[in-house]
């Protein structure tokens, strides 16, 4: 079996899918010199409260930026949302069972760090989520590989090509769009994630698996974290 790689967008405090992927790889690239989409994964995420799902959402300027690269896209610190997302997140998950056992990320995450770029928070927060996780695997940017773009998909090759990788993982959603020909013509395999995940002790019913992997560590041991996402 050849050398795997994941190629994904950096995302705030994302889903436990995402460990997931990237458990299941030798390499992940952080596709970071692509279009940033407003509304989108990269600057929010939701967390469960007593009244229902809230999403976080991290303040990006983007006006006049029509066209800016994701690595690019600077957070407007105008106002202070660190200190707003901890105290919500802090409101809500207090009384989870594991909530002081990872209390100390929210800390490093929003009160004893600022940033600048999403791409920068975000980039931090998933690696240092992984550490905790004991996920091993090499990181990069994709903006530090200086791989051009061509046809969907034509970019990702580049990318494995450089990084000497054959077996290339992706999510269930890019089955529509991949141009799966293109990999087989230089012999990469192309395969995608099968989501599947058994329910846990959740706050706030009716359970969600569709919200930040901050909600499982909060509920969850660690061991038991690492069962359910496939660690």
């Amino acid at each position: 079996m050849g050398k795997k790689i994941a190629i994904l967008q950096p995302s705030y405090i994302p889903w436990k899918g995402v460990f997931d992927l990237i458990n299941k790889v030798d390499v992940f690239v952080f596709y970071d010199d692509v279009q940033y989409t407003v509304k989108d994964w990269r600057n929010r995420n939701k967390i469960k409260t007593p009244n229902g799902e809230l999403w976080l959402t991290v303040p990006v300027i983007h006006k006049g930026r029509r066209n800016q690269l994701i690595k690019d896209a600077e957070i407007d610190n105008t106002t202070n949302w660190q200190l707003s997302h901890y105290k919500s997140i802090v409101a809500n998950y207090k009384k989870a069972p594991f909530f002081q056992d990872f209390h100390f990320l929210l800390e490093e995450f929003y009160l004893k760090n600022k940033w600048t770029f999403i791409s920068e928070f975000d980039i931090y927060v998933i690696k240092r989520i992984a550490e905790i996780l004991g996920i091993v695997v090499e990181w990069y940017k994709s903006s530090e590989l200086e791989c051009d773009g061509g046809k969907e998909g034509g970019k990702v090759i580049k990318i494995c090509e450089k990084l000497n990788c054959d077996y290339f993982i992706n999510g269930p959603a890019s089955r529509g769009f991949m141009d799966e020909e293109l990999f087989n013509n230089k012999n990469i395999r192309l395969d995608y994630m099968d989501y599947d995940y058994r329910e846990y002790s959740q706050l706030y019913p009716p359970f969600n698996h569709y919200v930040s992997i901050l909600d499982l560590l909060f509920n969850c041991s660690l061991e038991d974290v690492k069962q359910l996402i496939n660690i």
